[in-house]
C-alpha cells in the first residue's frame, strides 16, 4: 500500500511538508494545496515558494488545480511543467461553499455533462498526466456511477476518491459502499482518502481493498505525524520525536519572518490535530489556544511536552 499526504489549504504548506519530511518516513506522494488559475504570467511569491524543487528535495511532490475552466487549467498545467512537474491534480474535492457557489470543486460535480466537456478539452490539449481527487457527488450518492463513468472513458493517472458527498462536508461516515463499486468498475487505478487516524482505520481499508493500491491521509496525519511509522510497523512516534517536530515547524513559520500573530495562527491550527495526542493537558492546549504572544505559547508547548506520558 502506497500512502500519501493529503493537501489541506493553509496548514500542509512547503514548510509543513519539508519538516515532516525531515523528521518522519517519507510520504509516497505529497500533494499541494491548490492552484487557481489566474492572469498573471507567472506564479506570485508565494504560490512558487510552494513548488520550488529545493522547497521539496527526496519528495514526489504533485502540484494540484482548482478550476472549472479548460483554458485555465492548462494554462496553470503548462506553468507547473516549467518547473519540472509531469504530473497535476484536478481538485472535485473541496466542499467549501466559497469554492462550490462558482462551480468549482466538488460543486463541479452537480454538473456532469459540463465535466465531461472539460475532460474531454483537458485531456486533448495537456501535456502533463492528470490525476482527480473526488467526491462521490454532490447532494446524492447516487450521482457517483454516472461520474464514475465520465471517469473511466479518461486515461487517468489515478482517481483520488473521497467517498463523502459534498454537503457531507467531513462530517457522517465515509460511504464503503460506494469506494467498492469503484474498485469494481474503474478502468483508473485508485486511491482510497477519508477517515484513516488509526494503524486499524488503515488495515481496514487494506483488507476490505486490496485491489486499491494507495490511501491518502490527511487530518489523521497531522493529528499524529508518527502514524505512517505505526502503520508501517516500526512503532509509534515518542515524545521526542513529536518535540523536534513541533520544533522545527515552529522555527522554520519563524524564519520566514511572517511576524508572531501568523506563526502562531499557524501553530494553533497544527494544535487543533495535534492536541490529540496530549491527553490530561486540556489546560496547556486551552492555554495555547489563547496565547497572544510567542513566550506565553512556548511555555504551555513547554508543559505539555513535559507533560505527556510515553
Amino acid at each position: 500500500m502506497r500512502y500519501y499526504l493529503a493537501p489541506l489549504e493553509g496548514v500542509t504548506t512547503h514548510i509543513f511538508r519539508r519538516v515532516y519530511h525531515t523528521c518522519f518516513p517519507s510520504m509516497d506522494k505529497y500533494f499541494t494545496p491548490f492552484f487557481s488559475p489566474h492572469s498573471k504570467r507567472g506564479f506570485t511569491a508565494k504560490e512558487e515558494a510552494e513548488i520550488l524543487p529545493e522547497n521539496h528535495r527526496g519528495m514526489r511532490l504533485i502540484p494540484q488545480i482548482l478550476t472549472n475552466q479548460a483554458e485555465g487549467f492548462l494554462q496553470t498545467a503548462e506553468k507547473l511543467a516549467y518547473y519540472g512537474y509531469d504530473e497535476v491534480n484536478l481538485n472535485l474535492g473541496c466542499p467549501s461553499k466559497t469554492v462550490v457557489s462558482k462551480g468549482r470543486g466538488s460543486g463541479f460535480l452537480a454538473y456532469p455533462d459540463e465535466l465531461d466537456r472539460f475532460l474531454d478539452e483537458v485531456f486533448k490539449g495537456a501535456k502533463v498526466r492528470i490525476s482527480i481527487k473526488t467526491r462521490i457527488g454532490k447532494d446524492d450518492p447516487g450521482e457517483f456511477p454516472r461520474l464514475l463513468e465520465i471517469y473511466n472513458q479518461y486515461p487517468l493517472e489515478e482517481l483520488i476518491i473521497h467517498p463523502r458527498l459534498q454537503t457531507d462536508y467531513y462530517k457522517n461516515v465515509p460511504d464503503l459502499d460506494a469506494f467498492e463499486e469503484a474498485v469494481r468498475k474503474s478502468r483508473n487505478p485508485l486511491c482510497y482518502n477519508g477517515d484513516i487516524r488509526t494503524v486499524q482505520d488503515a488495515e481496514g481499508i487494506a483488507a476490505r481493498f486490496p485491489l486499491a493500491p494507495a490511501c491518502m491521509i490527511g487530518r489523521g496525519m497531522i493529528a499524529n505525524p508518527g502514524l505512517l511509522c505505526e502503520i508501517r510497523g516500526t512503532g509509534a512516534a515518542d515524545r521526542d520525536a513529536v518535540r523536534k517536530f513541533h520544533d522545527l515547524l515552529y522555527e522554520e513559520y519563524r524564519r520566514v519572518n511572517m511576524g508572531d500573530r501568523n506563526v502562531l495562527f499557524k501553530m494553533k491550527e497544527i494544535w487543533s490535530y495535534l492536541g490529540a495526542l496530549f491527553p490530561g493537558c486540556e489546560k496547556q492546549l486551552k492555554r495555547i489556544r489563547k496565547a497572544e504572544k510567542a513566550d506565553r505559547y512556548e511555555e504551555a508547548v513547554k508543559e505539555c511536552f513535559d507533560q505527556r506520558q510515553e
